[in-house]
């Protein structure tokens, strides 16, 4: 298939190749010289080409040297047959398709009071999780064992005994080239721990570790309802308050690591709302979850079913109050909504300053029914300006709360196959036993 001179062939956001009409550009051309193998699997994989002579056109190498390197990649398990391609006339090509079963990963999310946890295959198509109500209160080694815990009894399930890597969020700012947390100020005791560290010391897998809302984001861009062709502004509201962008299919994490907390944005002047973190009034202290435990609890007296919850259990939970405005207790509805039109306003100017084609409403706040949603969605297009909410979409998540753990696991795999990182393991077939090298390698999604 000939090419017009300088046609761009763009697969995703993150990746723009421009192929002349003789060959491939100096950029490929230089991948070529130092991992000809790495680039046939990453332009099959990235959809770039799916037959030989497709692939023989893109890289300008003969078609001899491009049988040999597919002929390995298929011994080595990481491309297959697909069949035979559409017939443009003459002999009909044989198509090429990533492997996505050649390994699997693991991927963690750890959330204020919970944990999920996952296996996928190298596309993020997930192969079974667990999930438990957690508190991170519970600190950093106990909770890291509940993971631990949970992981080998999926790794026995699945026949999944060695990951090829590992993806972890976690509830708090996240220095993503040390994977380090960076006082987070809802994981008493977790400052400077390292969640990569821990997990090196149990398996022999490179380990990448970011913000929870960022992995929710991820796997919400790749797998939900919307265009991923459209930016993304993620808020996730749950016991505490986050928010990711993705613009360009590249996430906005900031200078360290810090993109993206709004809980802890000055909402209100009231010397009385005082924030988990130690300052006053934080988005998180009028609009996060704990919050709205606090008051519930507070305020149970006003309301039957709460009254009942604590006279069942000892105290109120989000779920209690979920439950009870789905019954339409006027109490936990009030709450909601205006938790929702705080939400609303502060997502507002978000709109107006980072302009995504898609809102997109995660969190604890889902379980709660639809008229917080709507509620946000009202007040967002009101108070945004007209160009900005002009064709954006507000919606709900739509992995039924697997986002986070299904963007976890996306972001090992993808930094396990990015073309640097494929490079140093593609001839082996497999990346395990180079995770200390790969983690120097973290280009996915950037």
């Amino acid at each position: 298939m000939a090419l017009a001179p300088e046609e761009q062939i763009q697969v995703d956001a993150s990746r723009t190749w421009v192929v002349g009409s003789e060959g491939a550009s100096n950029a490929i051309a230089s991948s070529l010289d130092a991992a000809p193998l790495a680039v046939i699997v990453d332009l099959v994989r990235t959809g770039f080409a799916d037959t030989r002579p497709r692939l023989a056109v893109i890289t300008g190498l003969s078609r001899k040297v491009v049988a040999q390197r597919v002929d390995q990649a298929c011994e080595n398990g990481l491309l297959k047959d697909a069949g035979l391609a559409h017939s443009e006339g003459g002999r009909q090509a044989r198509r090429l398709e990533f492997n996505a079963d050649a390994g699997y990963v693991f991927g963690v999310l750890i959330e204020a009071s919970e944990i999920t946890l996952g296996i996928s295959d190298l596309r993020g198509r997930l192969l079974a999780t667990a999930h438990e109500d957690w508190s991170v209160d519970n600190g950093p080694e106990l909770t890291m064992q509940r993971v631990k815990l949970h992981l080998d009894a999926l790794a026995s399930r699945t026949g999944v005994a060695r990951p090829w890597g590992i993806g972890v969020g976690v509830p708090g700012p996240v220095d993503y080239s040390s994977s380090r947390l960076v006082s987070p100020p809802i994981m008493p005791g977790w400052d400077g721990f390292s969640a990569r560290s821990w997990l090196r010391e149990h398996y022999d897998a490179p380990v990448w570790v970011d913000n929870d809302v960022n992995v929710m984001a991820i796997g919400e861009w790749a797998f939900g309802t919307g265009s991923r062709s459209d930016d993304m502004l993620f808020i996730k509201a749950g016991t505490g308050v986050g928010a990711a962008i993705i613009s360009r299919g590249r996430l906005l994490r900031g200078q360290r690591g810090a993109a993206g907390d709004i809980g802890h944005m000055h909402v209100t002047d009231d010397p009385q709302v005082t924030c988990r973190c130690g300052q006053t009034g934080c988005l998180e202290a009028v609009a996060g979850g704990w919050s709205l435990l606090e008051e519930a609890t507070r305020r149970s007296g006003a309301s039957a079913m709460l009254t009942a919850a604590i006279a069942d259990h000892g105290h109120v939970t989000l779920g209690d109050i979920g439950v009870a405005a789905h019954e339409g207790d006027p109490l936990s509805l009030e709450m909601l909504l205006a938790r929702a039109q705080i939400l609303g306003e502060v997502a507002a100017s978000l709109v107006n300053f980072v302009n995504p084609g898609q809102l997109v409403i995660g969190g604890g706040v889902l379980r709660a029914g639809t008229e917080p949603l709507n509620r946000i969605k009202d007040v967002v297009l009101r108070r945004s300006t007209r160009l900005a909410s002009e064709g954006l979409t507000v919606r709900a998540a739509s992995l039924d709360q697997m986002e986070g753990v299904i963007g976890a696991a996306l972001l090992a795999a993808e930094n396990l196959l990015a073309p640097p990182a494929l490079a140093r393991w593609v001839e082996d077939a497999s990346p395990l036993g180079h995770a200390t090298a790969l983690q120097r390698h973290d280009t996915a999604f950037v």
